[in-house]
């Protein structure tokens, strides 16, 4: 797990962590954990919808053939 201190709403440093509000976002040993100041900061990040381009997009494969195949 990666460790972030910094609030990614306020950009300002938690120096002691300890007791502050946080968030891990996915799992394994590259999931972070992110500190918040407040309350009102984590739940500000919660709300921001994210992008998944492997789920959220249409297949982009495109069958038709490229001129050089031909």
């Amino acid at each position: 797990m990666r460790i972030e201190t910094t609030d990614p709403i306020t950009g300002n440093t938690i120096t002691n962590p300890d007791g502050y509000p946080f968030v891990v976002e996915g799992s394994g040993a590259n999931a972070p954990k992110i500190y918040f100041e407040s309350e009102d900061s984590r739940n500000a990040h919660l709300e921001i919808e994210l992008e998944h381009p492997d789920k959220d997009l249409p297949n982009r494969d495109n069958p038709a053939r490229m001129r050089e195949e031909r």
